[in-house]
């Protein structure tokens, strides 16, 4: 699909279930249904997938990391090679994220100050800076379609002092970066805020505000799923989607299992990603509409029944029994498959959201898959 330049990024309400949204992105190279669930394609590919097979699950766009890439091969050269969707063979829409979170937890040195981060490679060592309008460069030398600001990403657990101050850096940053973003950017592409704030209610309200008043086409929620816990992160969801745009679609990064995103969708979120899908996939575990699966399990060694007859998917039509052989020879193969079902079984998740919203049914929806998780714990991560 080539870019359509005709095109400007535009965010369409639907309808709406109580909070759950269903909605529509534009953007020059095709549109984003929401809820949507983009699979995470960290160094220019998703694991395991092929790019069509990756667009055949039902994926509108899919994520790119910046640090990864300005670090190898490097975004100039990329730039030089046609651009990122041309080098992966995406057609598609694809955000890239802004490599904050990553200098934070990959870099074996770093130091934050006022004018940008410095960082070591964890490749080879070598010394970098990443600025916000940095960062913003390497997204547009990228051809990225939504690019996110540099942010800080609070560690958790950390005072309200430490928090604030962290925020009020990221929002800093962010004016920095929407600056930048305005003398390089191309037409039609988006450049989204990230909330930040901790678990601080009003720490987040204040962040929310300070972005608003900058002025962004989209609105991430960043800094959950370190370790706060399923009921913080979603009482901080809560809080922060209420003071968002209603007209901006919102972005909840780095989250999570089934049953964190629907709780998340009945929130207010629109958008998603996680390397949950295809993680899990290479370590044997399968997400289903029957819950979540352990093809390690010696259970599954005479079990004939394919992995998820719900599915329309046709790597979940293999046997359990063949793929707890692939998985346990440590073949390719096995991850190959269980990544191609479980990120379509990601995207079957997002169309059952959308439809149940449609039909004004979206809590009764996310019971029922919820119920069927909670059903197959037993055992399965043994």
């Amino acid at each position: 699909m080539q870019r359509d330049v005709t095109k400007q990024f535009a965010f369409t309400l639907k309808a709406r279930d109580s909070s759950a949204r269903l909605g529509e992105i534009a953007t020059p190279r095709g549109a984003i249904r929401t809820p949507a669930f983009m699979p995470v394609g960290t160094a220019a590919t998703v694991k395991a997938m092929l790019p069509e097979t990756v667009r055949a699950t039902g994926a509108d766009i899919i994520l790119a990391n910046t640090y990864h890439l300005m670090l190898r091969p490097g975004a100039e050269r990329i730039a030089r090679l046609g651009g990122l969707h041309r080098f992966m063979g995406w057609d598609g829409p694809i955000l890239t994220d802004s490599g904050g979170y990553q200098v934070m937890s990959l870099s074996k040195l770093r130091r934050i100050e006022e004018h940008g981060v410095t960082f070591q490679s964890h490749i080879d060592g070598a010394t970098h800076l990443l600025t916000p309008e940095r960062a913003i460069e390497v997204q547009c030398l990228l051809g990225a379609d939504i690019r996110m600001v540099l942010d800080e990403c609070t560690p958790f657990p950390a005072t309200r002092d430490e928090a604030k101050s962290s925020m009020e850096l990221s929002m800093r940053w962010a004016e920095r970066s929407k600056e930048a973003s305005q003398g390089m950017a191309v037409p039609g592409q988006a450049l989204f805020g990230i909330v930040q704030g901790s678990i601080y209610p009003d720490l987040r309200g204040k962040s929310a505000e300070a972005l608003k008043s900058i002025g962004f086409d989209g609105y991430a929620i960043g800094g959950l799923a370190v370790g706060e816990g399923q009921e913080a992160m979603l009482d901080t969801v809560a809080v922060t989607a209420s003071v968002l745009p209603e007209d901006r679609p919102r972005y909840l990064m780095g989250v999570g299992t089934p049953q964190d995103l629907l709780e998340a969708i009945a929130r207010g979120i629109d958008m998603f990603d996680c390397v949950m899908p295809t993680r899990s996939g290479r370590h044997c575990q399968a997400f289903t509409w029957g819950g979540k699966l352990n093809l390690r399990n010696a259970r599954y060694a005479d079990d004939p029944s394919p992995l998820d007859a719900e599915s329309a998917c046709p790597a979940a039509q293999y046997s359990r029994a063949y793929l707890h052989h692939l998985m346990k020879c440590g073949e390719t193969l096995g991850p190959m498959l269980l990544s191609w079902a479980n990120v379509q079984f990601y995207q079957e998740l997002m169309a059952g959201a959308r439809e149940a919203i449609a039909r004004g049914n979206f809590a009764a929806y996310a019971e029922d898959v919820s119920r069927r998780y909670r059903a197959s714990n037993g055992g399965e991560e043994e």
